[in-house]
Parts: structure tokens; sequence; C-alpha cells
């Protein structure tokens, strides 16, 4: 995976040493445990694990996100408050391998319960091309070899498995709350299976199956739908792509007849409208749920899904 490994800094670990873990407990928007809170304290890395945390957990939680809302996750740095916060949660849920300086803190942390999604799933290798089509299509010379793709919170199915395993890891470390913890767990769990139902209803039948987006975040999502992503860019939203790699989609695009180029709300829609003026393509969101802001086209996970379902659903010309 071409995700920039940003470690902590040695100034960093030095600071929470200097500063005293004692006073490094906050309010959730200060992105750093809040200790002491008559809670399950719970510090989350980014907003789909803070969504997960928060109906499972409901009222008998105490939720922290890392990653603030409009923060690209895959460039984030912790603060000696963040690192420090750490120290004083009882549980972390994380995904490995999407946010190294989150791994390399999680790793040191003392926390008792360490939950980290991808352990929770499957994981798969995928590239620039993901899907029925990408099988059968010609292999290129500047396509990105791939790597394991984190992005398993796109497929509800997957999902919902890793919300399985945070509300018994839930259970187990907050005993005296289990009975709620699986109730939602459950609930969360329904919910998770009818959006998969919409997505597998809403694009059963569309007059195409190929859709381009700016990096390969949602190949997961297109394996379970049987539709085919092609990435202009690889799993790491900022890698630039060769002059190559955006012909050849100029020429697949033609050949396919795809009608739209997606780009998403955190990252910039440069690349995206580029690609898009050069073959007479419309532009649209498809939203890969990292974070939830003012741009977003709903107030929370289900929200975003659905209209990430319509936008496909649009491109694709369901009937």
């Amino acid at each position: 995976m071409n995700v920039r490994r940003r470690l902590i800094s040695a100034a960093a670990v030095g600071a929470v040493t200097a500063l005293g873990i004692g006073t490094l407990t906050a309010c959730s928007g200060d992105g750093a445990a809040a200790a002491g809170t008559g809670k399950f304290d719970v510090v989350t890395s980014f907003y789909p694990m803070t969504f997960l945390a928060e109906r499972i957990g409901g009222s008998h939680v105490h939720v922290t996100s890392l990653t603030t809302p409009g923060q690209e996750p895959h460039d984030l740095e912790l603060s000696p408050r963040q690192i420090g916060g750490l120290e004083k949660a009882d549980a972390v849920l994380y995904l490995k391998n999407l946010q190294p300086a989150v791994d390399r803190a999680v790793a040191q942390s003392p926390a008792g319960t360490k939950i980290d999604a991808a352990s929770l799933t499957t994981l798969e290798n995928h590239g620039t091309e993901v899907g029925g089509h990408a099988a059968a299509h010609d292999s290129h010379d500047d396509e990105e070899s791939g790597g394991k793709d984190p992005h398993i919170w796109l497929d509800p199915v997957r999902y919902a498995q890793v919300a399985r395993g945070v509300g018994h890891a839930f259970a187990k470390a907050d005993p005296k709350h289990a009975a709620d913890y699986e109730k939602n767990t459950a609930e969360l769990v329904e919910r998770l299976g009818g959006l998969d139902r919409q997505f597998r209803d809403g694009l059963a039948h569309t007059a195409d199956k190929v859709f381009i987006t700016t990096h390969a975040a949602f190949g997961y999502l297109a394996e379970r739908y049987g539709l085919t992503e092609e990435a202009i860019s690889g799993l790491d939203p900022e890698s630039e792509p060769s002059a190559a790699r955006v012909k050849d989609l100029e020429r697949m695009a033609r050949a396919d007849g795809v009608t739209t180029v997606f780009y998403e709300t955190l990252v910039s829609d440069e690349t995206a409208k580029t690609v898009a003026h050069d073959t007479g393509l419309r532009t649209d969101v498809l939203d890969p749920i990292e974070g939830i802001t003012g741009k977003s086209r709903g107030t929370d996970y289900f929200a975003v899904q659905r209209a990430n379902l319509k936008a496909l659903q649009r491109a694709l010309g369901a009937k």
C-alpha cells in the first residue's frame, strides 16, 4: 500500500513525558481521551470507527476521535496531547495500516482493549482496477501493483462483520453493559443488512458496470455488487497518476460507455475534473466516508452511503 508512512516524532513522545501523562486528559473536542468520565472511554482513529463505537456503545461510552472532521485521515499526525490521551483510554478502536501514526501510538499504549478493525474481517489486495471487468482487462505496466485495501467500511457486509467484533470486544471489556452492547450491535448489523439489500437491488440492473474514481477506495463495494472500479490513482489518495494511466482511462471510458468521473470531499477534485474535461465526461461525488463535514451528502454513514448509491445509479444508468 502506498499510503505515506508518517511515524510519531521523538519530540512528540518526549513532550508527552515532559508534560506528564496525568495532565493530558481533555474533552472530545480536543482529540484526546477524556479520563474519569464515568463511562467506558473509547478512542477511535477516524470516522468509520467513531460511528461504530457510538452506535454500539450508546449512552455507556464516551468516544473521542483522533481525526477531526474535514481532516484527511491518511495524513494524520498525532499531537502530544493525543498520544497521552491514549494512555487513559479504556479501549482503542482503529484500522491498522491506514494511519501509520496511529498504529505506532497504539502499539506503545498500555490500553487494555485494543481493537483492530482489520482483524475482524478479510482484507484483499487491490490496485487501480478492481472488479469483474478488471479480471478480463489487459494488464498495464503502469498500473499500481496494489496492496492490502483498508477501505472495508464501504462494503456494508464487511462493515457488519467488523461491527460484530467491536460489539463482542466492548461486552468483554465492559461486562456490566454487555447486554446493551449486544442489543445495539444486533440493531446496527440489521441496518447494515438493509443497506446491503438496497445496494443489491439498486445496482442489479444497470446499463454499465464500470465507474471511474480518483483513488481506489471502492474496490470492496465494486466486488460486492458486480461492478468494476477504475481508479485514477491507487490506494493513496494523494499519489499522482502516470500519463499512461490517464490515457488508458480515456480509452477505457470510450470503450465501456463510462459517463462520470467521481471525486471525493476531503481531497482536491482537480485531477477528476481534468480527466473528465479531456474525455467529455461528467463529474460527481462518490464519498469514501472518511469524515463527515458540511460538504458531505448526509450527516452520518447511512445517509452518505444512500447518496453514494444514488450517484452510482445515475452514472451507471440504473433501470
